[in-house]
C-alpha cells in the first residue's frame, strides 16, 4: 500500500491550528500534529517536527522555518550582496541543513540549490568564501544527489583543479562529490569523465599527511564503485575501480597512506574498507600484496584487536584478496588462520560474519585448508556467532558447509503443489 504523504505547510497549519483553536502550548501541539498524522499512516520522515518560528514582530505574518529564514536572506543578497558580506547567512543556512535530512529536503523544495550554487560560483576566486559556500552545498546534497546538475558537476571540477594545493578546500570539495555520488550513477559518470578520479587520487597522494582529507578521499573513491543506484540497470562500478587502479595508481597511493597513518584506526578503516572495493581482478589482489598491502594487513590484525570496526574493514578486504588463489597460500602461511580466529573469538558480533566469509574463501578450491581451520576451533565459533549475532545466518551455515561440517538447512519448499505457507 502506497504510504500517504503531506507537504511542510500542512504540517505546520495543522501545529499552529493546535495552538491558536485549542489552546496548547508550542511543544504539545507539536507533538499531537505528529500522532495525529502518524494515526493516519502519513510518512513523516521528510517533514521538519518543529515549531516554526514567526518570521517577523507581526504575529500575523506567516511562520517560517529557520532554515527558510536564512535561505530568503540568501536569496535577497545573492543578486547584490558580494559572498563574503553573506558569510554569515550561509553558515546559518549550512547549520540547518545539517541538522537532518527534513530541514534539508525543505530548502531543496524551495529551490535552495541554485541560490546555494549562485554563491558557490560567485565565491569561487576567494578561498575562505569558497569554502563557507561549499560547505552549504556539501550540507544540502546530502542525502539528496538529485539536486546536482551540470552546472554544479563543472563548479566541483573547477575547485579541485584551482585548490588542490589547499587541504580543507579539498577535503570539501571531495566530501561534496561524495554526497553527489552516493546513489546516483549519472553523477558518477559525468563526474569521471570530467576527470574527478585523477584530481582525487592526487589529493590523497598530495596530502597523505591529512588525516581527514585522507579519509574523505578514500571514501569518495570508494563510491565511485559502487553500484547503489536502483534506477539503472547496468553501472560503471567495474570500470570505475579498473580505472583508480590500472590509470591513476590507486592502489599504491592507498597502501602508502596507510602506511602514513598507521596508528589512526579510523584512517586505517577508511583505507581497508576502499581495497575491498577495488580488488575486483586477480592481478589486482596481487599487486596489493606486492606493494606491502596483505602484510599490512595482517599486522594490523594481530595489533589492533581492540577495533571492531578496524578489524572488521581488515577481515573485509582480506576476504576480497583471498579471491586469487595465491594469495590464499600467503594468508594461511602468515599465520592468517590463528589471528581470523583470534578475531572471532575476540569479536562474536560484525566482525564473525567478515571472518566467516574469508573462512569460505580460503577453501574454495583449497579444501586442504579445511582441516587446519577446523582444528583451530572454527566450527564451535562460527555456531556460536550463529546463536549470537542474526546478521551471521546465512554466511556461517555457508562457512560450516564449504568447511565440511554438519549443517541443518531449513527446507523452505519441497515442489509439492500448493502455498508456500502450507
Amino acid at each position: 500500500m502506497a504510504t500517504r504523504r503531506i507537504t511542510q505547510e500542512t504540517f505546520d497549519a495543522a501545529v499552529r491550528e493546535n495552538m491558536e483553536e485549542f489552546e496548547m502550548d508550542p511543544d504539545e501541539a507539536l507533538r499531537e500534529a505528529v500522532e495525529q498524522f502518524e494515526s493516519q499512516g502519513v510518512e513523516l520522515s521528510c517533514i521538519v517536527k518543529a515549531v516554526p518560528a514567526v518570521s517577523s514582530e507581526d504575529k500575523q505574518e506567516e511562520q517560517t522555518h529557520e532554515v527558510l529564514q536564512a535561505l530568503d536572506s540568501l536569496r535577497i543578497g545573492k543578486d547584490s550582496a558580494s559572498v563574503t558580506d553573506m558569510t554569515a547567512d550561509i553558515k546559518r543556512f549550512t547549520e540547518h541543513c545539517s541538522l537532518g535530512f527534513p530541514q534539508r529536503y525543505l530548502a531543496a523544495q524551495k529551490d535552495a540549490y541554485p541560490v546555494i550554487l549562485s554563491c558557490c560560483k560567485k565565491s569561487l576566486e576567494d578561498q575562505e568564501a569558497v569554502l563557507t559556500a561549499l560547505s552549504a552545498l556539501a550540507a544540502l546534497t546530502d542525502g539528496q544527489p538529485d539536486l546536482l546538475d551540470a552546472e554544479g558537476q563543472q563548479f566541483l571540477l573547477d575547485v579541485l583543479k584551482k585548490y588542490r594545493a589547499v587541504s580543507c578546500v579539498t577535503r570539501v570539495a571531495i566530501h561534496t562529490v561524495r554526497h553527489c555520488c552516493l546513489k546516483h550513477e549519472q553523477n558518477r559518470q559525468d563526474l569521471v569523465k570530467g576527470g574527478v578520479l585523477p584530481l582525487m587520487t592526487g589529493a590523497l597522494k598530495q596530502h597523505s599527511g591529512c588525516a581527514e582529507l585522507v579519509k574523505e578521499a578514500s571514501a569518495a573513491l570508494r563510491v565511485m564503485t559502487f553500484d547503489d543506484d536502483v534506477r539503472v540497470t547496468f553501472g560503471h562500478a567495474h570500470e570505475h575501480a579498473k580505472s583508480i587502479v590500472l590509470e591513476h595508481n590507486g592502489l599504491k597511493i592507498i597502501i602508502e597512506a596507510a602506511k602514513a597513518h598507521f596508528d589512526n584506526t579510523s584512517v586505517l578503516s577508511e583505507l581497508c574498507a576502499t581495497l575491498s572495493r577495488l580488488a575486483v581482478r586477480n592481478e589486482f589482489c596481487q599487486d596489493v600484496c606486492d606493494l606491502g598491502g596483505l602484510k599490512i594487513m595482517m599486522t594490523l590484525l594481530a595489533d589492533s584487536y581492540e577495533s571492531a570496526e578496524l578489524v572488521r574493514q581488515v577481515l573485509s578486504a582480506i576476504r576480497a584478496l583471498a579471491g586469487n588463489d595465491d594469495v590464499k597460500d600467503m594468508v594461511v602461511n602468515a599465520g592468517g588462520v590463528q589471528l581470523i580466529v583470534i578475531a572471532m573469538n575476540r569479536h562474536i558480533s560484525n566482525p564473525a560474519k567478515q571472518a566467516c566469509m574469508l573462512m569460505r574463501n580460503l577453501v574454495a578450491r583449497m579444501q586442504n585448508y579445511s582441516q587446519p581451520i577446523l582444528e583451530m576451533g572454527a566450527e564451535a565459533l562460527i555456531a556460536q556467532a550463529l546463536k549470537t549475532h542474526q546478521d551471521c545466518g546465512d554466511v556461517g551455515k555457508a562457512a560450516l558447509r564449504d568447511l565440511g561440517c554438519q549443517v541443518q538447512l531449513r527446507e523452505l519448499w519441497t515442489g509439492k503443489h500448493g502455498s508456500l505457507t502450507n
